[in-house]
């Protein structure tokens, strides 16, 4: 972890929308500033922030093509003919494939679903599937968080004789699939409100639509784990119908968890509420070893286990998957770190871009946020596989990828992604022209800002603010994620009031009072000058913490500053 970050406060909101807001709203000033940073001036939207209801998600059959969608669907299930349910290979595709997959499985039999292999197929729609449909008499296949660039593909298998249905969140390029129906909120004309639904909120509206309109039983919040698994994955943004859908998911989760969740929480040793953090670091990094060590397969399979005792199975192999994805993490950012620093030239562009082709294709990706995080630049990991360069980029807070790629896609065979992750397929002997022209794109349109690594920070507040009761009056706020983040609070002037301690060779505890820790990750270098200092100052999360039962607080540091 990087260290000494420049510390930005958050504007200040105004004294006007503050008072005006506090006359209706007795809390503490801090919790009232959090408010209205969020941009909830009123009562009516602290309401709907804080009280999310169900009743305001928007009608499916709004999105453009979902009659259309669920008319075909209907009619195979009439005409009994075979489904292929089709997603792709990471946590969002896997989780959308078992949330469709499930539903219609109630009610028909004849249905099969199907995850390319990442390392042989690739991503998107492959022509290794619709031979597999033609081989199968497949007559409708229903595609999942991929698609929406197949123009050729979707071609091909409909000389077939196959129907396709997409269902994508992903940009759409300048042509559309000639198919069924394509479900996007992003395709123009789409009248549907709310844009940022992950590929499994798309499926949720998919199989609620077909409920609605065929009168089939379906519970809404059954299926939301899922949505929220594939919300937390994505970092989509915790607003409008995502905020809702999380905070019933998990709820449901926390409750009535699916046996192939409650087996991955029982093998992370997850109990009590579960929270967005146990689902980005505990949960989702397990689902997605499974799609980037050997199938995806593995992980959908866990998901629509109605088993717990064969889903227990399941999770051990899935743990054995995630432990082969760390060791191979650490290595690749371990070179991809030599690279880095043994070059001036590299170290001083505004971009990475790093090729080695004895990388793991299924872990570039991970290792280029860690870099991202490292030194702050769109980066992008390249690898070898079929003879070409298989790669996955990742953006700093606030910078358009996608559109800096799109300038230059020219260069490449293939790619799609979003704002701020693109995965993308360049020949060879193109990498270094387009790691020049990325260079020079990026160079154009980046702001300084967005390459200074800075540490935004909500609210300054002395230690004893910090109490159990503030803590969980904090929980309201979640859940958290993108447009929703996590407070970040600074605090100075903190004394050591009793000696620190390292946690597992790699971290730091300092108690701060009774109920009162900070935690500090991956900053055992700084042990012996912490002894030292007289006091630090820190920036810091709230995170509660129910030991034995008691509810305590821990800070989770982000960065600290010691003062001697």
């Amino acid at each position: 972890m990087l260290l000494h970050k420049q510390w930005i406060p958050k504007p200040n909101p105004s004294e006007a929308a503050l008072e005006a807001l506090k006359a209706e709203l007795p809390i503490s000033d801090v919790l009232l500033k959090l408010i209205v940073q969020r941009q909830i001036f009123t009562i009516p939207e602290a309401r709907a922030f804080f009280l999310p209801e169900f009743s305001k998600m928007n009608n499916p059959l709004l999105m453009k093509d979902m009659l259309a969608a669920i008319s075909r669907i209907h009619l195979a299930i009439e005409k009994e003919e075979k489904i292929m349910i089709y997603g792709d290979y990471d946590v969002d595709g896997e989780a959308a494939v078992a949330l469709v997959y499930t539903f219609f499985k109630k009610i028909y039999s004849n249905l099969i679903y199907y995850i390319p292999d990442r390392f042989k197929e690739g991503y998107g729609i492959s022509s290794q599937s619709i031979e597999f449909a033609s081989t199968n008499q497949i007559g409708l296949v229903i595609v999942l968080d991929c698609g929406i660039k197949s123009v050729d593909l979707v071609a091909f298998a409909q000389s077939k004789g196959i129907d396709y249905i997409i269902c994508d969140h992903h940009k759409p390029g300048p042509l559309l699939p000639n198919c069924v129906a394509i479900l996007n909120p992003k395709r123009e004309g789409c009248p549907y409100p709310f844009k940022e639904l992950t590929a499994t909120g798309i499926g949720y509206k998919l199989v609620e639509a077909y409920s609605r309109e065929y009168i089939v039983p379906f519970d809404a919040v059954e299926y939301l784990d899922l949505v929220t698994v594939s919300i937390a994955s994505d970092l989509a943004p915790v607003i409008g119908e995502n905020r809702i859908m999380a905070h019933y998911g998990l709820k449901r989760i926390s409750e009535k968890p699916r046996p192939g969740i409650k087996a991955i929480m029982q093998s992370t040793k997850i109990t009590g509420t579960v929270t967005f953090n146990d689902l980005m670091f505990r949960i989702n990094p397990r689902l997605n070893s499974a799609g980037r060590m050997s199938s995806g397969h593995l992980a959908v399979e866990i998901l629509i286990q109605d088993d717990l005792d064969k889903a227990q199975v399941l999770a051990k192999q899935i743990n054995v998957e995630n432990e082969a994805r760390q060791v191979l993490d650490k290595a690749i950012f371990t070179e991809a770190l030599e690279m880095m620093e043994s070059s001036p030239e590299l170290m001083q562009k505004k971009t990475i871009v790093l090729y080695n082709p004895n990388w793991h294709k299924g872990v570039i990706a991970i290792v280029a946020a860690r870099l991202i995080d490292q030194f702050y630049k769109p980066t992008i990991l390249l690898t070898e596989s079929n003879g070409i360069a298989i790669g996955s980029a990742r953006s700093v807070a606030g910078f358009d990828l996608y559109s800096a790629i799109e300038k230059n896609a020219h260069l490449l065979d293939q790619w799609g992604g979003h704002f701020s992750a693109v995965g993308l397929n360049i020949p060879i002997y193109n990498i270094e022209k387009f790691a020049e022209a990325f260079e020079a794109e990026v160079s154009k349109s980046i702001k300084p800002e967005q390459l200074s690594n800075e540490l935004e920070y909500d609210i300054e507040v002395p230690l004893s603010t910090i109490t159990p009761k503030f803590s969980q009056s904090l929980d309201l706020f979640a859940p958290f994620g993108p447009f929703n983040p996590k407070p970040v609070f600074l605090t100075r002037n903190i004394y050591n009031s009793s000696k620190p301690r390292l946690i597992k060779d790699s971290h730091i505890q300092i108690n701060l009072g009774e109920k009162l820790k900070a935690i500090l990750f991956n900053m055992k270098d700084i042990y012996e000058d912490l002894n030292k200092a007289e006091s630090f100052d820190i920036c810091y999360t709230i995170e509660p913490n129910n030991f034995r039962k008691e509810y305590h607080v821990n800070l989770y540091v982000k960065d600290i500053i010691l003062n001697f």
